[in-house]
Order: C-alpha cells, then sequence, then structure tokens
C-alpha cells in the first residue's frame, strides 16, 4: 500500500487541526502515518531529521510527504539527507518558510534561528521528489507570501494560494483542508 507521512508543525500534534480529517480522508486507499514530532515545544532540527528516518525507514518511489510549517522544514532537511537515487513521488508543503515574520516572543526567535539559519541546499532536494507543490495562506502573520518565489525557482514547486486560512492550524478554524484532496 502506498504511504503518506503527514509532519506536524512546532507545538503542533497529530491529533491537531486538518491532520485527523486527512488522514481518515486518505486511509481509504493510503498507509498514513502522522508521528508525534519531539520536544514540539522546542524544534531542534538533528531529533526531527532523526524522527523522519525512523518513520519513514527507506524511500518508496510512491511515499507522499505532507508537512506543516516547520514540518516543511524537516522534510526538506530530510530529503536532503538522503541518497540522491532515492526518489519520493509527491511532497506537499502547507505554510512552508525560509523566512518568518511576527514571532511572538524572543524565545520563538531563539528556537527558529537555527531552522533559519542553517541552510537548505533546494537543488540538492529538487530532484528527490517527482513533484513539489506549496500551499500557502494570503493571511498567514508568520509566512510571508515572499517564500513562494524560493520554492518555485528553487524547487520547481507547484504554488497554491488559499484565502483567509491563516497559518493553517486549529487556531485558525482549519479542521478541513481540501486542496491537499486535488493534490494527492
Amino acid at each position: 500500500m502506498k504511504r503518506v507521512f503527514i509532519i506536524h508543525g512546532w507545538d503542533g500534534y497529530p491529533e491537531e487541526g486538518w491532520f485527523p480529517w486527512l488522514k481518515s480522508q486518505l486511509e481509504k486507499e493510503y498507509d498514513v502515518i502522522i508521528p508525534s514530532m519531539p520536544d514540539t515545544e522546542n524544534p531542534k532540527i538533528v531529533p526531527w531529521v532523526r524522527k523522519l528516518e525512523k518513520t519513514v525507514g527507506e524511500i518508496r518511489k510512491d511515499d507522499i510527504l505532507i508537512g506543516h510549517s516547520i514540518g516543511c522544514q524537516a522534510i526538506l532537511r530530510f530529503l536532503e539527507k538522503t541518497d540522491n537515487h532515492l526518489k519520493v513521488d509527491k511532497v506537499i508543503l502547507v505554510a512552508p518558510w525560509l523566512r518568518l515574520t511576527n514571532l511572538e516572543d524572543e524565545e520563538s526567535w531563539k528556537i527558529a534561528k537555527p531552522w533559519l539559519e542553517a541552510p537548505i541546499n533546494l537543488s540538492k532536494v529538487k530532484i528527490k521528489a517527482k513533484s513539489f507543490t506549496t500551499v500557502f495562506s494570503d493571511n498567514d502573520p508568520f509566512v510571508p507570501l515572499n517564500n513562494k518565489n524560493d520554492f518555485k525557482t528553487k524547487l520547481g514547486a507547484k504554488i497554491v494560494i488559499e484565502r483567509n486560512k491563516g497559518h493553517f492550524n486549529g487556531d485558525d478554524g482549519v479542521t478541513e483542508l481540501p486542496v491537499i484532496m486535488k493534490l494527492v
């Protein structure tokens, strides 16, 4: 059975927001895995990438990786480390970022800093999937829309912009995300 991995974001968990809805929609045709990422209140690159390595195991050509926010960063960093001959089917990134705005406090900036400053070789990542799609909201308080340019030019990602979805989390009232079903 084809596998779908859904990677939640910072302060997220598998039962939050749109993840349970998406899992219920997809599990009719896919083996859907939503791991609990480590230390979600203070996410760090190495433990998150290791968790993905352990969860995914050997990449399969029909795997689909879906990430939200910092979960997108984890997916990109995971793919950057994989062998060049391994390629997944699709990568769908919801609220992905290389730049952030409006973080709430100094502690949040301190947590985000390593993720923002440690570069990702997107040209290396680009060859690790048959397709990349990014989904942005036109009113995300943390992820400026100009992030889309990097994903389009450096990953060749298809860009989807949703209206009034905020940061695509439960606090924004996003408990379903039908656009993902069209992309899978």
